[in-house]
């Protein structure tokens, strides 16, 4: 069989690209708000309580009839447009009194309502309902298409001081545009480029690292990219808000596609691996939304930017790895891939002694077994710390799931051969195990929390188009905004 040769050329990306790595992302994120002023002539969509039946039968007026012939009833999730003429005059949302501080509950605008400017009118809700549902309108009007986004066409009128809602709305669309973007698209380098454009724009002081500097000052994720063509990259950011405001060191792990290196992962599992970077984005996404909405917070973030691939040079079962602390690794998997990668961060963040660490990975698929794909693990060596996370969640509708660090399973970590294993030999409790490694780079006394996400949604809902998700920005963001009151 004849065969034939095919020169090397290097990958290109599509004309038009949304991202050319070159230029903030999120600078030209076009969010679908407009001021009063933009909007004039808007069209009220209004907001009722699901139970205010009276309210509900005085908006729709002589067309209560019609529309209760066709199916309408007065209950939460149920939507209308309310004829004027020959034309659509105004439309009306229901929802539960118990779900209106839920974007999510109000998802569904984002895909229901017709062209043209919206104002939100509220009925029997809690005026914190409005910015939920100037979120959640945008949540749900978000997509993503490779090239140039397809505008919206409907636009929803935002309060002047609206900086927190369009921080969020903002940071939301980016993380997810980035968990969203093709591998091909998507390096290493360019996740990096994408994070110090986004976070300088703010200014923010960012460095990125590559090559031997990366190699010398964290020798575990160095390896972890070694089997890419495209090298692995670190970066560095800081904003701080004031002297004395708490310190706040995030970490995200960037994974930009994780083949499972040498313990290949079967093609099924490969597929979405694309998303591996959710860590990143999150944080990303979260000093982003921190810094346009000026928290009292100083905030250090570092991201862990590399590809796991197959090749000669990459990491192998056996394989014993030093780490940035001094510990020595024995691989036992090498698609346990993101605790090497976390740990030199960790490492570092330590050393420069702030109040807070938190991490953010998509780490195990042991904690979306635990836990489905919508509730985020949290683990913390703080109870106070954990408190807020917790109550923040809860506030925003934007909950995570505290698990234990239970150190009767330490042990499991332990090696023949090297100071610890990045897996264990039992196939149980694999997210607490995952932590517990993490927790043997974090110096006793610092606080320390770690987040285990998935940073997709399998299915379009209101609010949530199917594809890349960054669960748990509301509910960290509104933990950042309380750390001054814990602290």
């Amino acid at each position: 069989m004849v065969g034939c040769l095919r020169s090397k050329s290097k990958r290109s990306k599509p004309s038009g690209f949304i991202f050319s790595g070159k230029k903030d992302m999120s600078a030209h994120i076009q969010l679908p708000f407009a001021t009063s002023a933009e909007a004039p002539a808007a069209r009220q969509v209004h907001l009722v309580a699901a139970d205010d039946a009276t309210t509900v039968s005085a908006l729709l007026g002589d067309h209560a009839g019609f529309l209760t012939g066709q199916g309408f009833k007065p209950e939460d999730g149920a939507f209308t447009l309310i004829p004027s003429g020959e034309s659509v005059g105004a439309a009306l949302l229901c929802v539960s009194r118990d779900r209106s501080h839920d974007p999510m509950a109000f998802g569904l605008l984002g895909t229901k309502l017709l062209a043209g400017d919206w104002v939100p009118v509220l009925h029997g809700l809690e005026e914190s309902a409005r910015e939920s549902a100037i979120l959640g309108f945008c949540m749900g009007a978000y997509s993503y298409r490779v090239g140039e986004r397809k505008a919206g066409k409907a636009r929803m009128v935002v309060p002047d001081d609206a900086a927190k809602l369009v921080a969020l709305a903002k940071a939301n669309w980016l993380g997810r545009d980035l968990i969203n973007m093709p591998a091909n698209l998507l390096g290493p380098q360019d996740l990096a480029n994408a994070a110090s454009k986004a976070l300088s724009h703010r200014g923010a002081t960012t460095t990125v690292i590559s090559g031997d500097e990366l190699m010398a000052s964290y020798p575990c994720l160095a390896q972890v990219g070694e089997g890419s063509e495209r090298k692995p990259a670190v970066v560095v950011a800081r904003w701080k808000a004031r002297e004395g405001a708490p310190r706040v060191s995030l970490i995200g792990k960037g994974v930009c596609f994780d083949t499972g290196g040498y313990d290949l992962k079967p093609p099924a599992g490969m597929l979405r691996m694309k998303k591996d970077m959710g860590g990143a984005a999150l944080m990303l996404a979260l000093m982003c939304a921190a810094i346009d909405a000026r928290l009292d917070v100083d905030l250090e973030l570092r991201l862990g930017c590399v590809e796991n691939s197959v090749s000669g040079h990459a990491m192998r079962p056996g394989d014993v790895l030093q780490t940035r602390s001094g510990l020595t690794v024995e691989i036992g998997n090498t698609d346990a891939e993101g605790r090497l990668v976390l740990c030199d961060l960790i490492t570092e963040a330590a050393e420069t002694k702030p109040d807070y660490i938190l991490d953010a990975a998509t780490l195990t698929g042991a904690a979306r077994v635990a836990l489905g794909p919508d509730l985020p693990a949290l683990f913390t060596n703080d109870d106070q710390w954990g408190s807020v996370f917790l109550e923040s969640g809860k506030k925003t509708a934007d909950a995570l799931w505290r698990m234990p660090l239970w150190h009767g399973y330490d042990a499991w970590l332990d090696s023949k051969v090297a100071d610890l294993g990045n897996i264990t030999s039992r196939p149980m409790a694999g997210a607490i195990t995952a932590a517990l490694y993490l927790q043997r780079f974090v110096p006793e006394g610092q606080k320390w929390a770690h987040l285990d996400t998935y940073a997709w949604n399998d299915a379009t809902s209101p609010g949530r188009p199917e594809g890349g998700e960054t669960l748990g920005l509301r509910g960290l963001f509104e933990m950042l905004t309380a750390l001054n009151k814990n602290t």
